[in-house]
């Protein structure tokens, strides 16, 4: 995204019980572990992932994406990647968490670090886009101070059902 510093991307943020850091390949299992899952991946924009090579190729797309207009990656806690968090597309955020680590507040911890992360890069703000049936996914932005800004029906049409979207957003300068 232009304006942001080339100078000021990190490869590693540590935050509390988490580690956000850039993905490598033997990310590989915890990905396809995480993007197979049909829970995981119900309000995903694509279905859950059948083959490996599907996460092999989402993986290593990952790994290339131009740090000019991506600033993605994957959650670490107790030295085991869990998830991944941060923008595939500045300034859209995306974020998943395998399902074993549900409801422990790491992403709330991963989600805190990389707004501090995103506001001191200088990104004028992290733009969410959800399934309005995804309660947890709001909930967690909310709490981070996401504000809603609109809502549109029929948005995304994955595995032949279509999905609605809430549009979401969190000013991060000051001004």
């Amino acid at each position: 995204m232009e304006g942001l510093d080339p100078a000021t991307r990190r490869d590693r943020i540590e935050a509390g019980r988490v580690v956000l850091r850039r993905a490598v390949p033997s990310d590989l299992a915890m990905i396809h572990a995480a993007m197979s899952d049909p829970g995981v991946m119900r309000y995903w924009s694509t279905p859950p992932h059948t083959d490996i090579a599907t996460s092999r190729d989402w993986l290593e797309a990952m790994i290339a994406a131009d740090p000019a207009i991506s600033d993605d990656f994957i959650i670490e806690h107790d030295g085991q990647p869990i998830g991944k968090m941060g923008c595939w597309r500045l300034p859209e955020l995306g974020y998943l968490l395998h399902p074993a680590y549900h409801g422990r507040g790491l992403a709330s911890e991963a989600l805190a670090a990389l707004v501090s992360y995103t506001r001191a890069r200088g990104l004028p703000k992290l733009k969410a886009d959800v399934d309005p049936r995804n309660a947890p996914s709001l909930r967690l932005l909310e709490r981070a101070g996401f504000l809603e800004t609109a809502r549109v029906a029929g948005t995304w049409l994955v595995a032949g059902e279509l999905c609605d979207s809430v549009y979401l957003e969190l000013p991060l300068n000051s001004s």
